[in-house]
């Protein structure tokens, strides 16, 4: 019954999701932006919508390992796993306005998060502030897309049809319903499989959790690889982090009693890795405008690596000691050396 709560509770999110970024997309087709922009906020925020739902469900059922474990978890599975698979269909072209403004805010915020997280705990207080964040995010993005004459964010797209208002307004209120009943099945056989495998809630928000909730937007971002939509493919990855730091994360906070209590562990290890992924998408973002095959190799692998590495915590398993000793003095070096190579000769160009 447990196995058949997990799978349902996660198809319901996939189900609610795909229903409430269609109904929605139509809903915003009216307006005639970008591709991108729609890729960044209606597809990005939609897609985001199982993560906002598992974290505030965790967080108010006192399970707060899981709750910051989701959204730092779905934002590493999103840049590393999502973009790197996306890659390796189809060699994926950076808007400019990615490169410039989004990625930049991506990373200014996951540094923010790692600052206001040394004190064990996100507040109602920072949650207000995450939350104003995302309102002049939003409200930037608006002006920026309706009063800069860039063909990017100017030219509607032809993919949105134009909207039947009752079906997209039903479309949307069905997709939150299946995302609110799939969200409470889904963390409840969580949890439940982390007491019957001895693995602890932290590692199960982090892995199974952030991957699930993330499901998504790999299927968004990939089937719009496939189809040529890279704007909505990559904007959906940097939205949807982007809305996971401040949406996700601050709606969680303010409706918590006494704020988001956060795990040493998480703070010392998770949400840097989650900061340097995010810091490693400037670069690569940098390389010819756009991510290559072998980038996107790059990228998946150490999502592996990373996914290894807690499963080798969890278990104590023998090889953790060497494991960790060839990703910290070989792997993550020259990862970093070639990082910042890519960066200089780029901004050289």
């Amino acid at each position: 019954m447990v196995a058949l709560m997990f799978i349902a509770g996660l198809v319901f999110m996939i189900a609610g999701a795909e229903s409430l970024v269609r109904g929605a997309s139509r809903l915003a087709g009216a307006v005639g932006v970008s591709p991108l922009v729609i890729g960044l906020t209606v597809v990005a925020f939609g897609t985001s919508a199982p993560e906002l739902a598992v974290s505030v469900k965790s967080a108010l059922a006192d399970q707060a390992s899981i709750a910051v474990g989701n959204v730092v978890g779905s934002n590493i599975f999103n840049v590393l796993f999502i973009l790197g698979i996306s890659a390796l269909i189809v060699p994926l072209v950076v808007s400019e306005q990615l490169i410039r403004l989004d990625v930049p805010l991506m990373i200014g915020l996951s540094v923010l998060v790692f600052i206001l997280s040394l004190d064990g705990v996100f507040t109602r207080v920072e949650g207000v502030l995450m939350l104003s964040s995302l309102t002049a995010y939003l409200s930037f993005l608006i002006y920026y897309t309706r009063h800069k004459n860039n063909s990017v964010d100017t030219e509607p797209t032809d993919s949105v049809p134009a909207p039947h208002w009752a079906k997209s307004v039903i479309l949307v209120l069905v997709g939150l319903v299946l995302l609110v009943a799939g969200a409470r099945w889904f963390v409840d056989s969580a949890v439940v499989f982390a007491h019957i495998l001895g693995v602890s809630e932290m590692v199960i928000g982090l892995t199974i959790v952030a991957a699930g909730t993330s499901m998504p937007e790999v299927v968004t971002s990939v089937v719009a690889a496939l189809k040529g939509e890279r704007d909505i493919a990559v904007g959906n990855v940097i939205g949807s982090n982007i809305f996971n730091l401040m949406g996700v994360l601050g709606v969680a906070s303010v409706l918590t009693p006494g704020g988001i209590e956060i795990s040493s562990s998480i703070i010392t290890f998770d949400i840097p890795v989650m900061v340097a992924v995010a810091f490693a998408c400037l670069p690569i973002f940098f390389s010819r405008g756009g991510i290559s095959r072998k980038e996107g190799a790059l990228l998946l692998g150490y999502y592996v690596a990373y996914t290894l590495y807690l499963v080798m915590v969890a278990t104590q398993h023998d090889a953790l000691t060497e494991f960790s000793a060839v990703m910290l003095y070989f792997a993550l070096p020259l990862t970093a050396i070639t990082l910042v190579g890519i960066g200089v000769r780029e901004l050289r160009r």
